[in-house]
């Protein structure tokens, strides 16, 4: 509609009284003849500028490069057969058909604590398993149930005996040894006997006939099947964990794929996260650095040749190469606000803007267990040439200028070759973790001066987690119920001339704190004067109206109980540089996955992560109290 003079604005308004409005869903050409050559060739009003935007953006200073249609690709692989634990232990062999991580973390658990049994759960499972047995059996050997609950029974927590406090100051645990005592059989305790050197027949009162002994030495083979079916663990303490430093040391070695009779070896120096991967461990930075000796006779080195078509990476958000296209919603640059220091950043953004288009995805299928050396990569492009291919990351390891990716550092600072090899570990993807068993927070209390050790959480003898302050709670008031209370000190009656003689307040030496927090305190290293380490220490447990000697509260934990539980006990030494300012967290508990052949292993496993930060115990000396 033109625009036209109005001489009688009512008469405009109606005809306006329904206005209309024009929308556009498309643009395309459309030909007023017959030939359409014109129309398809999209012309520009402004090919100019076009030429000019591209010039801008540097759209005409690419390389007169060709594009990869085909790769041909050789490599070695070779096959991790060897582990090695901490320092002093043996050498092992390592298959491929069981979990790095449970061989590397599963710690034993521990069945006694202060020569008291601990778990009740599992030493009754185990009784109620060996009782299935033995009436499975019938006949003589289904009569010596009776016999067994008599000689491999629980025993009843006495109150009065102090011995006992741990599982009688804990109403739960209390009755659940109560309920036990004398009419279930201990079946640990069976393992116990046998694993020490006797038999499980020992503790009868009368020998049984070698017929019967026979069948008896066959259902504990089938008992002792059962019970590390449950879960695994070591026949001896964990040797790759170091308790020092609450990490895990270790070594794995493989023969090398360009000469199989050298040994390369690669050590993990600490190991706390819980997920093993190949950035855990280093190259050994000599042949046979690792210190383990072939596992085999002939090792096996497999060389493959794979040819396959490479294909553009692609990844979310990433801007589409070509002009004129419009791009996702999930590409925003405008998220990005890099500052000048922020090189990674900035890289990320060059790589996304110039090069996106520029890398190619080369699939490659390993071996779970193997090492793989890449000798080079035959390339043929669009053009018919063909290109080798070696490492971009060859070269001198402490070289700064050389780039690479995905391949295991050099232990140590020798100027050594860099590592080009490809480990492809043993390792789970997922795994489930039960709740934790026990849990240790080492924090730094500045007002003390001192490093603690909370237990928050502990294992009760009868297999139930608990708090740690509650139970320390629990513990202490059993103590005390075996003690005599004084009655409290009364000031004599106020006299006249007397109220001078009256003191307001009571002077303390020290108080004290909840007997879940466990003190390390600072010593010097063995030869060292300035250099110290953290010694585990104790609180002594001060009871009102106790007339013996305070004893010394020791942890509940098997974390914190390092030396504690051997036939001479050791101290424990904690290295000051494991508890930063930060502190540490550290739990104990189950783990669980499904390996790829369909087995499950479940195993007993310590993790460490980074702590909230300081605490305080409320520990004061030399105070005054109303």
């Amino acid at each position: 509609m033109s625009l036209v003079e109005l001489k009688n604005i009512k008469v405009g308004q109606r005809a306006f009284m329904r206005p209309t409005i024009t929308v556009y869903n498309r643009l395309e050409g459309r030909p007023r003849t017959h030939n359409f050559d014109r129309a398809l060739k999209a012309e520009i009003r402004d090919p100019l500028w076009m030429i000019s935007k591209q010039w801008q953006v540097g759209e005409f200073q690419g390389d007169d490069a060709a594009s990869p249609v085909l790769a041909k690709l050789q490599m070695r692989t070779t096959r991790i057969d060897a582990y090695k634990g901490g320092k002093g232990s043996h050498i092992s062999p390592l298959p491929a058909e069981r979990p790095m991580e449970m061989v590397v973390e599963r710690q034993r658990l521990g069945m006694r604590r202060a020569a008291q049994v601990v778990h009740l759960d599992l030493r009754l499972a185990a009784g109620r398993y060996w009782k299935k047995l033995l009436k499975s059996e019938g006949g003589a050997v289904a009569d010596l149930i009776d016999a067994y609950k008599e000689k491999y029974s629980f025993t009843d927590p006495d109150p009065a005996v102090e011995n006992d406090h741990t599982r009688s100051a804990h109403p739960r645990t209390w009755q659940r040894f109560r309920a036990v005592a004398g009419r279930s059989i201990d079946g640990y305790a069976i393992i116990e006997d046998v694993l020490g050197g006797g038999t499980a027949f020992d503790r009868l009162d009368s020998s049984p006939p070698a017929e019967v002994q026979n069948q008896l030495t066959a259902l504990f083979g089938k008992l002792q099947t059962w019970w590390n079916g449950l879960f695994q663990q070591q026949d001896e303490p964990n040797d790759s964990w170091q308790p020092e430093r609450l990490e895990h040391k270790f070594a794995v070695s493989a023969p090398n794929p360009d000469a199989p009779q050298v040994r390369t070896g690669y050590v993990a120096e600490e190991y706390y996260q819980g997920h093993l991967d190949w950035y855990n461990l280093d190259a050994a930075d000599e042949p046979n650095g690792s210190d383990i000796e072939p596992a085999n006779a002939q090792p096996e080195v497999k060389e493959k040749v794979i040819d396959f078509f490479p294909t553009n990476i692609s990844f979310g958000g990433m801007p589409d190469p070509r002009w004129w296209t419009l791009e996702e919603r999930e590409t925003s640059f405008v998220g990005l606000k890099p500052d000048t220091t922020d090189l990674n950043k900035l890289l990320v953004m060059d790589f996304q803007l110039q090069f996106a288009n520029d890398w190619f995805l080369l699939p490659l299928g390993l071996e779970v267990g193997t090492v793989a050396r890449v000798k080079g990569l035959m390339i043929t492009d669009s053009f018919g040439e063909k290109t080798w291919v070696e490492h971009a990351g060859q070269g001198d390891d402490q070289d700064w200028e050389r780039w690479s990716m995905f391949h295991p550092s050099i232990a140590g600072d020798r100027n050594v070759p860099a590592s080009n090899d490809l480990l492809m570990l043993p390792a789970v993807p997922t795994l489930l973790e039960g709740k934790p068993l026990e849990e240790v927070r080492l924090l730094r209390d500045e007002m003390a001066n001192m490093v603690w050790g909370l237990e928050s959480q502990i294992t009760l003898p009868d297999g139930q987690p608990r708090r740690g302050k509650e139970a320390a709670r629990e513990l202490r008031a059993r103590y005390q119920s075996n003690v005599a209370v004084p009655p409290p000190d009364v000031p004599p009656a106020d006299t006249p001339g007397d109220s001078e003689l009256i003191a307001s307040a009571k002077y303390k030496i020290v108080n004290s704190v909840p007997e879940c927090w466990i003190p390390f305190i600072p010593v010097h290293r063995p030869g060292q004067q300035q250099q110290i380490e953290l010694q585990r220490a104790a609180m002594p447990r001060i009871l009102p109206g106790d007339t013996e000697p305070p004893q010394k509260i020791e942890p509940r934990t098997n974390l914190l109980r390092q030396g504690l539980d051997e036939m001479n006990p050791q101290p424990y030494f904690l290295r000051e540089e494991e508890v930063p300012r930060a502190g540490a967290h550290v739990r104990l508990s189950f783990q669980r996955t499904r390996w790829y052949n369909g087995r499950v292993y479940t195993w007993l496993g310590i993790r460490k992560t980074t702590g909230r930060g300081e605490g305080s115990s409320g520990l004061k000396f030399d105070y005054l109290e109303n």
